[in-house]
């Protein structure tokens, strides 16, 4: 792999993959035209994410911790019923994510800071001190992940380790190159660095969790400001299985006479294209609903109508499940909808 291979991916690319370019482009454009929410709404809509993204990106490589379980252990309040490892690696990817979403303008992208992500991210996790920042330094595999948390195949190999240190330094090069030359749109250079990233695999673990914080660093650094208020991981489990064949269709042709990034970037494009549509439903009153399910739409409907109410009566009166309930609860609070009375059982909500 070199410059001029990671170059060519990037050549023709067809006229449909430039039109959701486009669409996505304006749609950040009206985001950064309309996003005027009051810094408390902002800071409530981030917290949300922070939740929401560390939930998904680690479900993704399976964890079972729901949303309201890391609300609560975020809290402060203990957790028994989970393996250690999924708490510790809950732990490690909330607070890295919330850093990068403070301090992402201040951030290098060089091999030193993934190395230093890398370390961050699994300084909980008693089971990986050994290589915590440091490359493999043995044969690794992508495995597809199943809801239960076991593999059910090996989606291709990676490159061996002894030849790691030299292919993440010529990648980290090339993207840094791209972004400063911009000779090529910056979502082709992100999509580039992360479908080459996870063929690498250049860690023992923690490569997914690690590409999906990547993704909200470089997006945010390239312009994308909405990423702290749209979970970019949630959108990637919806579509997890998409996700692995994307990643399978593409990376199975590197290194070969007919190699093919266009799996990968049509998925990764559709993907940013829904995160997009979902920060920009926030920005008024009338289409924040558009975000919500049926059922959530109930709940907020019956809110509006119900004056003081508790979570549970909203459980028993909908017959909707009291995590959909919660989830919506939190979603209201965050964008200054409702407002919460009380604490613990006797927990009550009413609008504003």
């Amino acid at each position: 792999m070199n410059n001029h291979v990671l170059d060519q991916r990037l050549k023709n690319i067809p006229a449909s993959v430039w039109q959701k370019i486009a669409s996505i482009d304006e749609l950040k454009g009206q985001w950064l035209g309309g996003a005027k929410f009051s810094p408390r709404v902002l800071g409530n809509l981030k917290k949300t994410v922070l939740v929401t993204s560390t939930g998904a990106s680690t479900r993704i490589e399976g964890a079972k911790l729901s949303d309201e379980d890391i609300e609560k252990l975020m809290r402060g309040i203990s957790i028994q019923q989970f393996a250690d490892r999924d708490l510790q690696e809950v732990q490690g990817y909330y607070e890295l994510l919330d850093n990068v979403f403070s301090a992402w303008k201040y951030l290098r992208f060089s091999e030193g800071l993934i190395k230093h992500f890398h370390q961050e991210l699994l300084k909980y996790v008693e089971k990986d001190i050994r290589h915590r920042g440091e490359y493999k330094g043995q044969e690794n595999k992508v495995q597809m992940i199943d809801e239960a948390g076991q593999s059910i195949g090996i989606l291709f190999d990676t490159t061996p380790a002894y030849l790691t240190p030299k292919e993440m330094q010529e990648l980290i090069e090339w993207t840094v190159q791209a972004f400063d030359e911009k000779q090529h749109h910056p979502l082709l250079v992100i999509a580039n660095f992360l479908v080459q990233f996870l063929q690498i695999h250049p860690f023992q673990d923690g490569n997914g969790r690690l590409s999906r914080v990547l993704t909200n660093l470089l997006m945010l650094q390239a312009g994308y400001a909405y990423m702290p208020y749209a979970s970019h991981e949630k959108v990637v489990e919806d579509n997890k299985p998409e996700y692995y064949l994307a990643l399978r269709q593409s990376q199975r042709t590197f290194k070969t006479a007919e190699e093919s990034i266009l799996p990968w970037l049509d998925f990764f494009l559709k993907i940013v294209h829904q995160q997009s549509q979902i920060a920009n439903n926030l920005l008024s009153a009338e289409s924040f609903e558009k975000t919500f399910s049926p059922a959530q739409r109930k709940i907020w409907a019956y809110l509006q109508n119900a004056g003081e109410i508790a979570p549970k009566e909203l459980e028993e009166n909908l017959k909707i499940p009291r995590s959909t309930v919660n989830q919506v609860l939190r979603k209201l609070l965050d964008l200054g909808k409702i407002e919460r009375l009380g604490e613990g059982r006797a927990v009550r909500y009413k609008t504003l």
